[in-house]
C-alpha cells in the first residue's frame, strides 16, 4: 500500500515535465553544443598513430608570386585545410539489406539400467515389503525451431556544413556540423562528425559522406508530429517491466 503514493507522485512528476512543453515551439539548441553523454569524436588511439608527414621547402618568393597555391593567391586552393574552414558534406544513401535465418534443432536421448536383484535385498527383508522395480529407465526429447527475417531499405539525401574543429599532426582534419530547422512546432536536426583527409576534399570543397572516418550521422527531430509517434511513458515502463 506504501508504493501507490509514490507511483501516484512519479507518474505527476512525469506529466508535470511533459506540461511544460504543451502550447510551445521545441526549443533550439546552441550552436556547437552536443549531447552530454556524445563520445569523442577523436579517440587517443587514432591520435597516437597519426604521425605528421613531411613538410616541403618553402621559399620567400612565393609569397608575392601571382600563382601562389595559398588560399589568398589568385589560382590559391580554398579548400578547407585549417582550424576553423568550412566545407560542406553531401549525405546521399541509399542502402538496401535482406536477411533471413532458419535454424532447426532436434536431440533425443534416452537411457536404461538393471540392478537386477538390487543387491540382494529382496532376500532380506520379509516378503512382499520389497515392491520397487530395480530396473531404471530414462528418455529425453528436444526440438527447437527459429526463423528470422530482416529487410531494410534506407535513402536519404542531405547537404549540411561543416567546421574543421581540430587538425590532426598528419594533417587529416576533425569535422563537426550540425543544422536545425524549426517548421511550426516540429524541428529538423541534422548532425555530422567525422575525420576526414585534405586530399578527399573536392576543388568545390565538398566531400561525400563515405569518405568520412568514423562518420556520425545523426538525422531526426522533435516536436508535436515526433512526440506522437513515441509510445507514453507508461507503455515504455511496462515494456521494461513485464518479462512476457
Amino acid at each position: 500500500m506504501t508504493r501507490t503514493p509514490l507511483l501516484l507522485a512519479a507518474a505527476v512528476s512525469l506529466a508535470a515535465c511533459g506540461m511544460q512543453t504543451i502550447g510551445r515551439p521545441p526549443e533550439m539548441t546552441s550552436i556547437g553544443v552536443t549531447e552530454e553523454d556524445a563520445k569523442p569524436i577523436l579517440t587517443a588511439e587514432r591520435a597516437a598513430v597519426a604521425v605528421p608527414p613531411p613538410q616541403p621547402a618553402r621559399y620567400a618568393y612565393q609569397q608575392g608570386s601571382l600563382w601562389n597555391t595559398g588560399p589568398s593567391g589568385l589560382l590559391g586552393d580554398r579548400r578547407a585545410r585549417s582550424l576553423g574552414d568550412i566545407l560542406t558534406v553531401t549525405i546521399e544513401i541509399d542502402d538496401k539489406a535482406e536477411m533471413k535465418n532458419t535454424t532447426t534443432r532436434t536431440r533425443e536421448g534416452s537411457e536404461s539400467a538393471d540392478v537386477g536383484a538390487f543387491f540382494g535385498v529382496s532376500n532380506v527383508l520379509p516378503p512382499g515389503v520389497m515392491k520397487l522395480n530395480p530396473t531404471l529407465e530414462m528418455e529425453s526429447e528436444s526440438d527447437f525451431t527459429g526463423t528470422g527475417s530482416i529487410k531494410r531499405n534506407e535513402k536519404l539525401e542531405l547537404r549540411v556544413a561543416a567546421t574543421v574543429v581540430q587538425v590532426l599532426p598528419n594533417g587529416h582534419l576533425v569535422i563537426q556540423g550540425d543544422q536545425e530547422v524549426r517548421v511550426n512546432y516540429e524541428l529538423r536536426d541534422l548532425q555530422v562528425t567525422g575525420i576526414v583527409r585534405p586530399e578527399d576534399i573536392s576543388r568545390y570543397n565538398e566531400i561525400p559522406y563515405d569518405r568520412i572516418a568514423g562518420a556520425r550521422i545523426s538525422y531526426g527531430g522533435r516536436g508535436q508530429v515526433s512526440s506522437a509517434q513515441q509510445p507514453r511513458y507508461g507503455q515504455q515502463v511496462v515494456d521494461r517491466v513485464v518479462p512476457y
